[in-house]
């Protein structure tokens, strides 16, 4: 019997997932799909029916339970809560792993896999399976049973050592604040952002003007204020959140836990016959080998540096003779930065977000999104919600059919984790005996409204907007029923990120984004005047960028080789030396909020963003020659990429929807480092 709060076929009940709650239904579901492995192993049943859609069931039980929970505690934290999180995720791994390693379970499915009917099953069916043979053996499955424990141990562990450094840079995000009382020390913002503030001082019970480390407080300080104190208390305090330097050193101190997390995951790769964790980690990726990454980074890094170089040299001149900011400091870029942008380009970035009201970016997402793949997203008002600022939509397709689901939660607030996210809410379910459409979460922190103005985004955050939604239609658009590889399910990691850097670029097109703007108190859309001086300024400090995201890259990769040793500050400033045209002072920890590495998935693949980059580029290509927003090429692109999951593997379907292979020089082009050959 299915749990009341994983039960898949209903939507999340979030308001019954008390902390209290969530312990036993972990147990509940958990015994469940013992039972469910117990059966299969008694019977030993030689079908797909009957040797596969129970243990899936089971799967998606434990799935829309978790799922949920997750979601709650990532975007209403309270200590109660993230003590149930984290107690029922250690149960949940120790689940997993007993499941994984299961080898009459693991034979079962080989045997299933030999059958003469098995080459007849759909080819989802069939990936299914083979993709379940294969994450058995990557999780020791083969191994002694000595090796076999101590491996589950290691993926406990590390569950554990991943939460505690995610729970520790929401805990260092919420410990530094600065009042300000004097509106004078907040020269150079905008009213929006000061209203922001103020509205952040008066959760506090205070007067005047609170300043905080959610990213819209941190980006609107470092970018527009003219307090160059207030500028480096908000840079060292952002920038050692979680470790032993800084405001708060050592109270909230990740550094043992990297140091264990790293050695942890060099010893499960070394169990399983890998050389390092990263050859473990590339096992389920497109990218063939260590090697391969670190040439295609460092050739990037080859070509962008000379840029970034001549970008830099630019902008310590213009800050010293234009700032008199003889000595510019890292807390000093942001604002520079912005000065120079408003010289070179007359963009005032003020101007730019009072015509991207939120209610105005989300009409235009809403047409978007209709004339690309004829979907039009339906509010609810009927749906629980994990917390009041979020919203419901029905994904309904031209012939008016109900085909998925997404819940939207888009501003920043304490207890909400940092960043921008997709999470999978529901998954694709058609087994015969259950039917379930997709659901997905996509959450941001945006800047809040406050009382007096609406939230008003920037072009930088519409361009996330679209990136998450690009995350949202993989997972809504899917068209595989086996939810273990459906929507993103399985595809590699080096090509996740093609869906929604491929979104990005819509952002760029103007009537796109004219549709997306109106001014906020004349309700005006984005003048084309405007428009074409960001579109100038588009590779803006293109090359610093771009050598900023090589560097975490690299630092990933060399970091989990350990050819350079296991500090991680010693590592990040290796990386800098190769590509790195900011040098950090020596108190900066990077490394102990790098959450995607640390806490997400991202460990040994930080540069799949660069990696898809080539591929959404190139397929961007695509939309471009057919006029943009072309209805025929959203087709393909959602009949060949969207709705296949990981049923192939995600460089055939590429080249299905582009005819052929991805070409780098789209992405040279995408950041300015190369001409288009139509230019």
């Amino acid at each position: 019997m299915t749990h009341p709060l994983a039960d898949a076929t209903t939507l999340p009940p979030f308001a019954a997932l008390t902390p209290e709650a969530i312990g036993p239904a972990v147990s509940a579901v958990i015994a469940d799909r013992n039972a469910t492995v117990e059966a299969l192993l008694a019977t030993r049943p030689a079908s797909f029916a009957d040797a596969w859609l129970p243990l899936e069931r089971s799967n998606v039980a434990i799935d829309a339970l978790w799922s949920a929970v997750s979601h709650l505690q990532a975007v209403a934290d309270t200590p109660a809560l993230r003590e149930a999180h984290d107690a029922g995720q250690v149960k949940l791994v120790e689940a997993n792993m007993r499941i994984q390693q299961n080898r009459d379970l693991h034979d079962l499915y080989v045997r299933l896999a030999a059958t003469a009917d098995f080459a007849s099953l759909p080819q989802a069916d069939r990936a299914a399976v083979e993709r379940a043979i294969r994450n058995a053996t990557l999780a020791g499955v083969a191994l002694s049973p000595e090796a076999r424990a101590r491996f589950a141990e290691i993926s406990v562990e590390l569950a554990a050592l991943s939460n505690g450094f995610a729970s520790a840079v929401l805990d260092a995000t919420a410990a530094w604040s600065e009042h300000v009382t004097d509106e004078a020390m907040l020269a150079g913002l905008s009213h929006s952002d000061k209203a922001m503030l103020a509205a952040s001082a008066r959760m506090q019970g205070l007067d005047g003007w609170l300043v905080t480390l959610q990213q819209p407080s941190v980006s609107a300080i470092l970018t527009f204020a003219e307090n160059r104190g207030l500028r480096e208390r908000v840079y060292a305090a952002f920038n050692t959140r979680a470790s032993d330097q800084g405001p708060d050193a050592g109270r909230f101190d990740n550094s043992d836990r990297i140091g264990r997390i790293v050695a942890l995951r060099r010893e499960g790769a070394n169990l399983l016959g890998f050389a390092d964790s990263v050859e473990w980690s590339l096992a389920t990726k497109m990218a063939p080998d260590a090697a391969a990454v670190l040439t295609f980074l460092r050739d990037l890094g080859a070509r962008a540096r000379p840029f970034a170089e001549a970008e830099m040299a630019t902008l310590r001149d213009f800050a010293a003779t234009e700032l008199g900011l003889e000595d510019l400091q890292p807390w000093d870029i942001g604002f520079a930065s912005d000065r120079l942008r408003a010289q070179r380009h007359a963009i005032d970035e003020a101007e730019v977000r009072a015509y991207f009201p939120v209610d105005r970016v989300l009409t235009g997402w809403h047409g978007l999104i209709e004339q690309l793949y004829g979907v039009r997203f339906v509010r609810r008002e009927d749906v629980a919600l994990a917390h009041p600022d979020s919203c419901y939509f029905d994904a309904v397709d031209e012939d008016g059919r109900v085909f998925a689901g997404l819940y939207v939660d888009l501003h920043a607030r304490p207890g909400k984790r940092g960043g921008a996210w997709m999470a999978g809410a529901r998954p694709r379910v058609n087994d015969g005996n259950m039917r379930q459409v997709p659901v997905a979460y996509m959450t941001c922190n945006f800047s809040p409204a406050s009382a007096d103005a609406p939230a008003l985004l920037s072009h930088r955050e519409v361009i996330t907007l679209l990136h998450e939604t690009g995350h949202c239609l993989h997972h809504l658009f899917t068209e595989v029923d086996r939810p273990a590889i459906a929507g993103t399910s399985g595809v590699e990691w080096d090509a996740i990120e093609l869906p929604s850097q491929l979104m990005e670029d819509f952002a760029w097109d103007q009537g796109v984004l004219t549709g997306m703007s109106g001014h906020h108190v004349t309700g005006a859309p984005l003048p084309s005047d405007l428009f074409d001086r960001m579109l100038a300024a588009r590779h803006f400090q293109s090359g610093m960028a771009l050598v900023r995201q090589i560097e975490f890259a690299l630092f990933d990769l060399l970091l989990h080789l350990g050819t350079l040793g296991d500090d991680p500050i010693t590592v990040i400033e290796a990386a800098r030396d190769e590509v790195a045209v900011i040098r950090p002072p020596a108190w900066h920890r990077f490394p102990h909020a790098f959450l995607h590495i640390f806490a997400m998935n991202y460990a040994s693949g930080y540069y799949s963003y660069l990696w898809a980059e080539v591929l959404a580029a190139d397929g961007f290509a695509k939309f471009a020659d057919a006029g943009i927003v072309d209805r025929a090429t959203g087709k393909a692109f959602r009949a060949e990429v969207l709705a296949r999951g990981a049923t192939r593997p995600a460089a055939e379907s590429f080249r299905a929807f582009r005819g052929r292979d991805a070409d780098l020089s789209g992405l040279l082009v995408r950041r300015g480092l190369a001409k288009s050959p139509s230019a």
